[in-house]
């Protein structure tokens, strides 16, 4: 068995192409991660995590607290008890169904690609909540409009997205294109780590491939009636780029509930957030009552009546989500205490 003193000094030169970052190197000294290498979540299957570091790469045991992209500082004797380091950022969302749990997307992500299609997939609504997703996150988005080469019209779609935000890229391209690759690399420098988030069949797999220069990501086509696409990607899979960058691709989402964002939100509709504030009544729900900022801006034409409805569904959603696994989180706080009270009574009555 190798023991610490015999293990080699920690080099972090060696995992800057895994997206190793001083924001990480800040939370362990080089004796810790002499003695518990860094790694990296580079797959998360219910059989375990599989992690990558300076010549490590191997299957850890599953853990619900961790995602992929994020580092872990290896216990190789009880690798149950590697210490999870603090993320930079993290995407999670509510659980898709009924359920009021979140699901952790991915950890650690600089640039989030927000990808759809200039075909029937393309949906602003949409756009904005994977947006509003990124934002709260604190990740740097960057919308991709695909397919552009099977589209008669492909600047009337990019018109469309650049009116969600100032602050967010629009870049319509050609998937299979070698010139995705330049169009891509001011985002994709060494040590940064990139996503790809949107619909099955939309071309994130494509892009990877196109990135990578090889076919590492499974494709497939979509089907023709409807724009949409197959599943190829099944599960979050992180690769890495000969220049150091971390691209992570992901499947396609079916459903994306917003809870715990309003900080995403308010970002992404900072123009209303702002409006709405100088309502009369704090509690205005711009329904018509008197003195709303908003409806007098709607009957100026200063703002856009469709976008107004997408931010209060957005908010209603956000806050009704928020709200219930708040409430969740009460009750299960409450059974757990009851389950105590009882294993508690059951014991006093057997040492009588």
């Amino acid at each position: 068995m190798t023991t610490d003193s015999q293990r080699s000094p920690f080099n972090p030169a060696a995992l800057e192409g895994y997206g190793w970052q001083a924001f990480f190197a800040e939370q362990a000294d080089a004796a810790q991660c002499t003695a518990t290498p860094p790694v990296r979540v580079v797959e998360v299957h219910r059989s375990g995590l599989r992690v990558v570091g300076d010549g490590i790469a191997k299957l850890l045991p599953a853990r619900q607290d961790v995602t992929v992209g994020d580092w872990l500082l290896l216990n190789t004797v009880l690798p149950t008890s590697s210490v999870l380091l603090e993320r930079k950022t993290l995407f999670r969302r509510r659980a898709a169904g009924t359920g009021r749990v979140f699901q952790l997307i991915a950890a650690n992500v600089d640039t989030v690609f927000i990808v759809t299609s200039c075909n029937q997939d393309f949906n602003v609504a949409r756009l904005e909540r994977y947006a509003a997703l990124a934002l709260d996150a604190g990740v740097t988005p960057v919308f991709i409009l695909t397919k552009a080469d099977l589209c008669d019209d492909p600047e009337a779609y990019r018109a469309q997205a650049e009116t969600i935000s100032d602050r967010i890229k629009v870049l319509v391209l050609n998937a299979k294109a070698p010139e995705v690759i330049e169009a891509l690399l001011p985002w994709c420098g060494a040590g940064q780590t990139v996503s790809f988030l949107g619909s099955s069949g939309v071309g994130k797999s494509t892009l990877v491939n196109t990135l990578l220069g090889a076919g590492r990501a499974a494709t497939a086509g979509i089907r023709e009636d409807d724009a949409k696409g197959r599943h190829t990607t099944t599960y979050r899979h992180m690769h890495f780029l000969a220049n150091g960058c971390a691209v992570l691709d992901t499947p396609g989402m079916r459903e994306l509930q917003m809870a715990d964002l309003q900080g995403g939100i308010a970002d992404l509709f900072a123009d209303l957030e702002a409006l709405a504030s100088t309502c009369k009544f704090r509690d205005c729900k711009h329904q018509g009552e008197p003195g709303c900022a908003l409806q007098a801006a709607l009957e100026a034409q200063e703002i856009d009546a469709d976008r107004v409805e997408r931010w209060k569904k957005l908010v209603t959603e956000e806050t009704f989500n928020s709200v219930s696994m708040q409430l969740r989180k009460t009750d299960d706080r409450k059974l757990a205490k009851l389950i105590r009270e009882t294993q508690g009574q059951k014991t006093s009555r057997k040492r009588r």
